[in-house]
């Protein structure tokens, strides 16, 4: 199978998802590609080692680039509405340098805290704050450790906040909410050694990626994680042609996982439930209210994410929770 790269320049940049955006590169099932990432914020990959706050990415255009800085987009061939696109996360090497922010960020979280008022709908253009808002972090990812200027230290656990491909609709897809077919994720599951299955909903497929995080705690209750460039995420890709979802699942080191996406908390967490009680239909042969009771006993629900606009939960199944030797891979 064929390796690939796909660096973090203008060629390949962009702050949208969009089924009429032309793929940078083509790939085959079963190929590698390594990427590079700029921050969320679109912070020049050459001012890492500044550790100050990154100027904007010179040939950005912020009217039509108004969302995360995504590498791509990626078509694998054959790809086809209907099918399933397995991403597989290899590897991931952050950057030098990150960002967190917070409080005082206009977010319903602050408001509902006392920080800030919430503003009407998303930010209007993702940007990297500045003073009091704002912290640098020097990432180590020999070490795994990221350190700021107050002296604490983090174990990084680094990850890709949005991963996905556009839905079959016109015009610009805003890369803030996560949605059916991938997206603003924010799951801090998605680790070294997971899959991430991802419904197909164009020709080609069209994935994109970026807003790599260092670290990030269930809920992401600031807004931002610890915003980073990544300097190597390398993916696997499989093409799936009869298999067939609604939402995305995974596969990950902590066990398989579905989501529920919706502005409502609650909604959201039944939609995740929903998903899981089909997936364990499926692993253990048992009927939806059989799955339903199991999973009261074995299955954890976890909020993935509050900050989007549309919320996010996942439903997570331990590898070992039922019988290890049935997980389904």
């Amino acid at each position: 199978m064929a390796v690939h790269s796909l660096k973090a320049e203008p060629k390949n940049l962009h702050g949208f998802f969009s089924r009429d955006l032309s793929a940078v590169l083509t790939v085959d099932t079963g190929d590698t590609v390594r990427y590079e990432t700029l921050d969320a914020g679109w912070g020049a990959l050459q001012q890492a080692k500044t550790l100050g706050i990154p100027q904007d990415f010179a040939l950005r255009d912020r009217q039509r680039d108004f969302g995360h800085a995504l590498t791509g987009p990626l078509a694998v061939r054959g790809a086809e509405p209907g099918m399933t696109l397995e991403v597989r996360v290899n590897r991931i090497r952050t950057g030098t340098w990150g960002w967190s922010a917070g409080p005082g960020l206009p977010s319903q979280m602050d408001e509902r805290l006392g920080f800030a008022k919430a503003p009407s709908g998303p930010p209007a253009v993702i940007t990297v704050p500045t003073g009091d808002q704002a912290t640098m972090w020097s990432l180590n990812p020999n070490q795994g450790l990221a350190h700021n200027r107050l002296g604490q230290t983090l174990r990084m656990r680094p990850f890709m906040g949005v991963m996905g491909m556009p839905a079959n609709e016109p015009g610009v897809q805003t890369t803030f909410p996560p949605r059916f077919c991938g997206g603003n994720l924010d799951c801090k599951e998605l680790v070294e050694q997971s899959r991430l299955y991802l419904p197909i909903a164009v020709e080609g497929g069209l994935f994109s990626l970026g807003d790599g995080h260092a670290v990030q705690g269930d809920g992401e209750v600031a807004g931002p994680a610890l915003a980073c460039p990544m300097e190597l995420v390398e993916l696997e890709f499989h093409l799936h042609t009869r298999m067939q979802l609604s939402l995305p699942r995974a596969f990950t080191p902590a066990g398989w996982l579905t989501f529920g996406f919706h502005e409502d908390l609650n909604e959201a967490w039944a939609i995740a439930t929903r998903e899981m009680v089909q997936l364990m239909g499926e692993f253990y042969q048992l009927q939806p209210k059989e799955a339903l009771a199991l999973a009261s006993l074995v299955m954890d629900l976890r909020i993935t994410q509050v900050v989007n606009g549309v919320r996010g939960v996942h439903a997570l199944l331990a590898h070992d929770a039922i019988d290890a030797s049935k997980n389904g891979v």
